[in-house]
């Protein structure tokens, strides 16, 4: 999507990509924004693991893709041919890897596909090269994948429909183009004027400062509202719809995991007869577990609620503390949104009932493979 740069022009840009050449995976350093634009060069598959982890890249798809270019960074890591020793590596860099960030299940898909394609490699030198393709392939798979997710989502904002988010499910947290954000951008292509409400996203301010900052870059009406305003302007008949993204959905249920305070605005949005629509690539559906009590919740830790980054008048960034002093914090990352609370799930094949996803299980497989 488009980024501003000196001068008012703008460049399109994408989350993450990859350089064969240095062998570092290169990410837009997304804990700095809106403040600043700068990107990160993550050189060995365990810089590109930390980033996952301290969230410098973050979003589900996001991290599949970094994954996945960081498995394939790090294969090439290995130096030598012996079969048995790079199995071992590989092993390796498959473990550091999926347990970066465990909630999301973009990450572990995207290392079993390459784990699985790049089994038919019998040298070091073709597990090497089968890893980059699949890696290449899963990100552009990803944008295409956002693309369709946009064009089918569209339809449901109509022109001046008021929009509610939650988090950011943006290109920011994707390769490109975004879940939640897709249909909004596909809207504005078709010439639909709408307005944005960016719920901030507390405790980390991604919708504050990663949507709003994406609205902006691409010119769409927005404001920020904060976390606990939702029920109030439901109330007052201000937000005609609701779209979010998902870390983890669960096919044999339908139940959605994604950022904290998801489940509370869907709670909201049917009480107030609200649509709620989950936008996902079919990369985050889940087909193993079997209720959402079994979805690992990631506990962050108190600096994250305890206090916020921001920047200072003369541009320095800066952590304050807020809560008082000496006082700890709970902080799960996200909750579980059960089906019977969202309208559909959008998907790049259609917008789905959330209950009827597993009747659907090889059709969805197929169209994933």
């Amino acid at each position: 999507m488009k980024v501003l740069v000196e001068g008012g022009k703008s460049k399109h840009c994408e989350t993450v990509a990859y350089d064969p050449e240095t062998n570092r995976v290169e990410l837009i350093e997304q804990r700095l924004l809106p403040h600043r634009f700068e990107t990160l060069n993550a050189q060995t598959y365990r810089d590109t693991a930390q980033a996952i982890t301290d969230m410098v890249v973050r979003g589900a798809i996001a991290n599949g893709a970094t994954a996945a270019y960081g498995y394939a960074q790090g294969t090439k890591e290995f130096s030598g041919t012996d079969l048995e020793s790079f199995r071992r590596h590989e092993a390796e860099v498959y473990e550091v890897l999926t347990k970066a960030r465990p909630t999301a299940v973009d990450p572990i898909n995207a290392l079993k596909e390459m784990r699985r394609l790049c089994a038919a490699g019998s040298t070091v030198t073709e597990w090497q090269a089968i890893a980059l393709a699949a890696a290449v392939e899963y990100s552009r798979r990803s944008v295409e994948g956002c693309r369709a997710l946009g064009r089918l989502g569209a339809g449901l904002i109509a022109e001046g429909a008021r929009v509610m988010t939650h988090c950011n499910a943006g290109w920011l947290a994707c390769v490109d183009f975004g879940t939640a954000t897709a249909p909004m951008y596909a809207a504005q292509e078709a010439g639909r004027r709408f307005h944005v409400y960016c719920s901030e996203t507390r405790p980390r301010s991604q919708g504050a400062s990663l949507t709003a900052w994406e609205m902006g870059q691409q010119g769409i009406s927005h404001q920020v509202v904060t976390d606990n305003a939702a029920g109030h302007m439901m109330q007052r008949g201000m937000v005609d719809l609701v779209i979010v993204g998902s870390d983890r959905t669960l096919a044999r249920t339908g139940e959605v995991a994604n950022k904290i305070g998801t489940y509370m605005k869907a709670v909201l949005a049917k009480r107030h007869g609200i649509p709620f629509y989950v936008a996902i690539p079919l990369s985050t559906l889940d087909w193993e577990l079997e209720k959402g009590d079994e979805i690992p919740i990631e506990d962050r830790g108190d600096e994250e609620v305890c206090g916020a980054w921001g920047s200072t008048s003369e541009g320095q960034l800066t952590y304050v503390r807020v809560a008082s002093p000496g006082s700890r914090a709970f902080n799960p990352g996200f909750d579980v949104t059960p089906p019977e609370l969202i309208t559909g799930i959008i998907t790049p094949v259609g917008i789905l009932e959330p209950a009827r996803l597993l009747e659907q299980r090889t059709e969805l497989q197929l169209r994933l493979s």
